[in-house]
């Protein structure tokens, strides 16, 4: 029993992604609501969107352990930025943090105008799915 993630063809092929991803029956989903780059006070770690970017995806890593996971399970990303974020910075400092060890996750990201936590520039949410033993 796998997940299996698909790069079809007739669809732009990345190392940063994959298209689709099968989750057999069994698997526990697990779900991480929108992860900021705050420490655990709620403030923000920096100004920089690389620092944030790397502190939000370490709390989704610390979210993932508390049920059982970890990076290596998710199997789609979703990212927001604002507006404005060097883009190449923020998600450069990530791509290696959220990379699979195999073919890469699903990744849907978008650029927004702003926001929940103020000054926070990203925020990240993940689905992971953890197999039976």
């Amino acid at each position: 029993m796998e997940i299996t993630r698909l790069q079809p063809a007739g669809l732009v092929r990345s190392p940063a992604f994959s298209h689709v991803a099968v989750v057999p029956a069994g698997a526990t989903t697990i779900y991480v609501g929108g992860q900021n780059g705050v420490d655990e006070s709620g403030t923000v770690v920096s100004h920089d969107a690389a620092e944030q970017s790397v502190r939000a995806v370490e709390n989704a890593a610390t979210a993932l352990e508390a049920a059982g996971a970890s990076l290596a399970d998710v199997v789609q990303w979703t990212v927001h930025l604002t507006a404005g974020v060097d883009l190449a910075a923020a998600y450069g400092a990530i791509a290696p943090l959220i990379a699979g060890p195999a073919a890469p996750p699903l990744v849907s990201a978008a650029v927004v105008v702003g926001l929940g936590v103020p000054g926070a520039l990203i925020e990240v949410s993940a689905i992971a799915a953890v197999l039976p033993a």
